[in-house]
């Protein structure tokens, strides 16, 4: 008898407990500890935000600028990252090569990181004072966000995706 009881309040403090852990709100989209961007509940992408005819085509327009224009960039990002693992992963060669191949790699990444926020400077200058209020410009480019998923470095050796998958 004693222990059903103990069995029963144990039941009854584990549905307690873990009824804290749905108490948040539905609508709440960020993790905990995190605050949503400018202290608003959402924002969106460029084509979220109720965009006028001539915006959409000077939208259209500048997107596909911005991919013709980092293409061969990340390509060449693409290239050293193979080269970067096959490096690492390879006894024979030296610490200096890695190093320096490592380096090409963070310079190929400062390229791209400079169209990128020519690119976003653009989008910028397109949208109205409204506009910008609810723009969240880390949404825009999703083979960024592919790359600088996840809390390591490490993630960046993912190499499933081409560089060639946004024009697809």
């Amino acid at each position: 008898m004693k222990s059903k009881v103990m069995i029963l309040l144990f039941c009854l403090l584990f549905l307690l407990l873990s009824s804290f852990a749905y108490s948040q709100d539905p609508e709440k989209k960020t993790r905990p500890g995190m605050k949503p961007w400018r202290g608003e509940g959402r924002c969106g992408r460029v084509l979220d935000l109720n965009l006028s005819p001539e915006q959409v085509k000077e939208f259209d327009q500048i997107y596909q600028t911005h991919l013709r224009e980092t293409q061969l960039l990340r390509a060449q990002l693409f290239a050293k990252y193979l080269e970067l693992r096959e490096s690492i992963t390879n006894p024979t060669i030296k610490a200096e090569l890695v190093r320096s191949r490592h380096e090409e790699i963070a310079d190929l990444e400062f390229k791209v990181e400079g169209k990128v926020i020519d690119y976003l400077l653009k989008l910028r200058s397109l949208l109205t004072q409204e506009q910008l209020k609810n723009w969240c410009p880390e949404k825009e480019l999703p083979f960024q966000r592919e790359m600088r998923r996840g809390p390591g470095m490490m993630d960046r050796w993912n190499f499933r995706r081409s560089p060639f998958q946004d024009f697809e």
